[in-house]
């Protein structure tokens, strides 16, 4: 099919675009599901179509609350004890303890942007808190209060609310599958949730339509055709019957020109920036799309490539 939908359709449209079934192509089947399962990790990592933004709502229970207190000793209850051991001078042992405060998260999950923590503090929480009484007494309606006023005091109770109540501390690595979180294990309760802001893969066994991705359809075809010329690399020289020579070499070259050119296109195209450029990058993105200069880029499709040429198109020529 020329829009598979599934991994053994990609397959075969992957080989027919390298010549099958006219000719042969010399990879075995075990090598090509390898290298769908490479293209699928790259596609997954590195292309904003990959992944989906999401929430997960995860429920506290007892067990956490009990990893997350331990504190050894008499308490030992999740701690983990790493040794290290010295042999200059004299030969010592070095035991450091560690608390297992973490939550398993799914595999499918590759990143974290954020914890949404219940707003508790006596500033914006509650039926008692200064937000909820001052839109109770002085916003009962419209015309009572100027809005600026109204922002400016909301403004300056996120200021106080933001010293006094600072943001938690998490860590993540998406090799581990572990979300870390470093708070005060004392203060949670059991049932309370916690949502998770994050990043999850998208699974072409439930979406089927991320096996018709362009860029993996091309991706996975240059893969194919690398491992058909280093399959045939050992053969340079052998001569066919009616003097036909093959040339695993050539093919090898021609593939990786053709990845050469596909990752560049990835990084180009369809990658988000890395870290060090979001900040200028999102605000030229911000400024230009509140002039309404779209220039033939979608918003979901604006990348650093974009960025870079419209800041020299319009802020470097003038």
């Amino acid at each position: 099919m020329a829009q598979p939908a599934s991994r053994s359709e990609l397959i075969n449209y992957c080989k027919r675009q390298l010549g099958a079934p006219v000719l042969e192509i010399n990879v075995a089947d075990e090598q090509v599901d390898d290298l769908v399962d490479d293209a699928l990790q790259y596609f997954h990592e590195r292309h904003f179509d990959g992944v989906v933004q999401t929430y997960l709502k995860y429920k506290i229970t007892q067990d956490d609350i009990d990893r997350g207190k331990g504190r050894g000793g008499t308490n030992p209850i999740g701690i983990v004890t790493t040794t290290g051991t010295s042999t200059v001078g004299i030969a010592a042992t070095f035991s450091y303890e560690e608390n297992s405060n973490f939550i398993q998260v799914p595999p499918s999950v590759i990143g974290i942007n954020k914890i949404f923590r219940f707003d508790n503090s006596t500033i914006s929480g509650g039926m008692f808190s200064l937000k909820y009484q001052l839109f109770l007494n002085d916003l009962y309606f419209f015309n009572s209060l100027e809005m600026l006023s109204y922002a400016m005091t909301k403004t300056y109770l996120s200021d106080i609310d933001f010293l006094l109540n600072t943001e938690k501390q998490v860590r993540f690595n998406q090799r581990q599958d572990r979300l870390y979180l470093d708070v005060d294990w004392g203060t949670m309760q059991v049932d309370e949730y916690i949502i998770l802001d994050c990043w999850r893969l998208l699974d072409p066994n439930d979406f089927t339509r991320v096996y018709n991705d362009s860029f993996l359809k091309k991706y996975l075809t240059a893969l194919i055709k690398r491992q058909w010329g280093q399959n045939l690399i050992k053969f340079q020289g052998v001569k066919l019957p009616g003097g036909i020579e093959l040339n695993g070499r050539q093919i090898y070259d021609d593939a990786e020109k053709d990845l050469e050119i596909i990752r560049e296109q990835m990084s180009n195209t369809y990658e988000l920036p890395p870290l060090d450029m979001i900040g200028w990058y999102y605000g030229i993105k911000s400024i230009f799309y509140s002039r309404d200069i779209i220039w033939a880029k979608s918003c979901s499709r604006f990348n650093k490539w974009a960025a870079k040429n419209l800041w020299s198109r319009y802020f470097l020529s003038t």
